[in-house]
C-alpha cells in the first residue's frame, strides 16, 4: 500500500505535458537560456512553499553535479527541526527532456517516477533562481550562499507575484550564519 501512496504521489506531482499556464492561471514559462555547467554546485534554500518531503527541515541544501554521460546527479539535504538536528539527505537525478528547453528539467528521487522543476527565474550571474514546477504547488527561492538581500528577496518575491504565485505560503528556510 505505501508503494502505490509514494507511485500515486510521484505521478501527481509529475503532471502532464509540457504546460506555460496551469487552471490556476500561474505562469510556468522556464528561461529559454541556461547553462546547465554553470547552474551545478550547491544552491541554499531560502524559502520554499510548505512540502510534504521537507516537512521540518532547515539548513536546505541542493547539490548538483553533472555525471557520466551527462546524468545529473542531485543531492538535498537539512537538518529535522534545527541546524543541529539529524541530518536527512534525499539522492536523485535529473534530465532535461528538450535540449531547446533546458530550464525544463524532470527530476527523481524514486525509481524512474521524475517530477517537473523548472527554472522560472535565473539571476544573469547565477547567484539565485525561482524554481517551481508544472503546478501553483511548488515554488522554491534558492541562493548561492545562505543569506540573500532583502532588496534581492523582494524581487524576487515580486516575479512570483507576477507569474500567478501566492506568495504569502513562502515560509523562509532558516540557514547557517557564514
Amino acid at each position: 500500500m505505501k508503494l502505490f501512496i509514494i507511485i500515486l504521489a510521484s505521478l501527481i506531482i509529475s503532471g502532464c505535458g509540457d504546460k506555460s499556464k496551469t487552471v490556476n492561471a500561474i505562469d510556468t514559462a522556464a528561461v529559454e537560456n541556461v547553462d546547465i555547467e554553470r547552474y551545478m554546485g550547491r544552491w541554499y534554500e531560502i524559502a520554499r512553499f510548505p512540502n510534504r518531503f521537507e516537512k521540518d527541515l532547515v539548513g536546505v541544501t541542493a547539490d548538483y553535479s553533472i555525471e557520466k554521460k551527462g546524468k545529473i546527479k542531485v543531492v538535498n539535504s537539512g537538518y529535522k527541526d534545527t541546524l543541529q538536528g539529524k541530518r536527512k539527505e534525499a539522492h536523485g537525478k535529473a534530465k532535461i527532456p528538450d535540449p531547446q528547453k533546458p530550464g525544463m528539467l524532470k527530476v527523481a528521487f524514486f525509481l524512474f517516477f521524475y517530477g517537473d522543476y523548472f527554472i522560472l527565474e535565473l539571476d544573469r550571474d547565477y547567484q539565485w533562481v525561482l524554481a517551481g514546477s508544472s503546478t501553483p504547488e511548488y515554488l522554491w527561492i534558492l541562493s548561492r550562499t545562505p543569506r540573500l538581500d532583502p532588496v534581492i528577496y523582494n524581487a524576487i518575491v515580486k516575479k512570483a507575484e507576477a507569474r500567478g504565485y501566492d506568495t504569502t505560503k513562502l515560509e523562509m528556510v532558516e540557514q547557517p550564519v557564514k
